[in-house]
Parts: structure tokens; C-alpha cells; sequence
């Protein structure tokens, strides 16, 4: 009886602390540290508050991600001048196999590693790519899972409205 009073108690506390720390529309871009790649100087995401930024979790094995590069390329080269700064976070174990597919798929944007999945995991990653539209304020206002050609003009129209948001 005991047991499965503590097995209980322990699932409810589980599920308390994962909810606890999912990131929503809304919240606040959490203050996790990744490291800027190749050169490894720590990238806070709090630190670029004033810009819209553009948060994508990638990994090398991810399809779709592979198909996120170009519009990200595209949209960085036109929008960079406007206040956007696109950060991609690599999240995979071996830093060989991003480099194996920035080889094929260059980037124009700013690439990080989130070698430890701290924060993926805070901010609940669920899918890859999981992209995350944070105004200049610093408050996430959108979260799209995946990456889908039907909804390249809607990110754009998103990261636009953004851009012309007042600071």
C-alpha cells in the first residue's frame, strides 16, 4: 500500500516538474546558456533582448531541418538588417555529425550547440526542427513544431509582424 502510494506521488511530482518547466506562448525566453559554434563563446538568449529573435532546435538526422536551412538562410539575408537574429541549436551528441550536415548545408545565421539538452529541455522540445519567435521584449510568441513548405509564409508573416512591432 505504501509503495503505491510513494509510486504515485513520485508520477505526480514528475509530471509537476515537466510542466513546470514547459515554455509556452507568452512566457519569458528562459535564461539557459548555449555555446556559439565552432567557437564556443556562451550565446544568452536574455542578452539579445531589443531583436526578434528566431530559435531553432535542430539535428543532423532530422529531415525536415535540412529543409529549414534555406528559408532560414532567405530570411535571415533579407530581414537581418531589420533587427532579426536567428540562432540555430544543434542538440546532436556528436559535434561530427552537424559538421557533416553544415558541410552540405551551409548557414548565414548564427549556429549554436546545446550539447547537454539543458535548454531543450527547458524549453520542452518536442519535435525537430521546433522553432520559437521571441519579440524584442523577450517573450516567446510563437512556437511552430516541425518544418512544413505550407508554412514558410506564415513564419515569414510572424517574424514580419515582429519586426515591426515597436520595442
Amino acid at each position: 500500500m505504501k509503495y503505491r502510494l510513494l509510486i504515485r506521488i513520485l508520477l505526480l511530482l514528475f509530471f509537476w516538474l515537466t510542466e513546470a518547466y514547459a515554455l509556452e506562448v507568452g512566457q519569458k525566453v528562459p535564461a539557459c546558456r548555449i555555446f556559439a559554434y565552432p567557437n564556443k563563446v556562451p550565446i544568452d538568449f536574455q542578452s539579445l533582448r531589443g531583436q526578434v529573435v528566431y530559435i531553432d532546435f535542430w539535428a543532423s538526422w532530422c529531415g525536415p531541418c535540412a529543409k529549414s536551412f534555406p528559408f532560414m538562410n532567405s530570411l535571415h539575408d533579407q530581414l537581418k538588417q531589420n533587427g532579426l537574429h536567428i540562432v540555430a541549436v544543434n542538440v546532436d551528441e556528436d559535434v561530427a555529425d552537424a559538421e557533416h550536415f553544415l558541410q552540405d548545408l551551409p548557414a548565414s545565421f548564427q549556429l549554436g550547440r546545446d550539447e547537454e539538452s539543458q535548454c531543450a529541455k527547458i524549453f520542452d522540445v518536442q519535435a525537430m526542427p521546433s522553432t520559437y519567435l521571441v519579440d524584442r521584449k523577450g517573450i516567446v510568441r510563437y512556437v511552430h513544431l516541425g518544418f512544413r513548405g505550407s508554412e514558410v509564409e506564415t513564419l515569414r508573416s510572424q517574424v514580419e509582424e515582429l519586426l515591426h512591432e515597436s520595442p
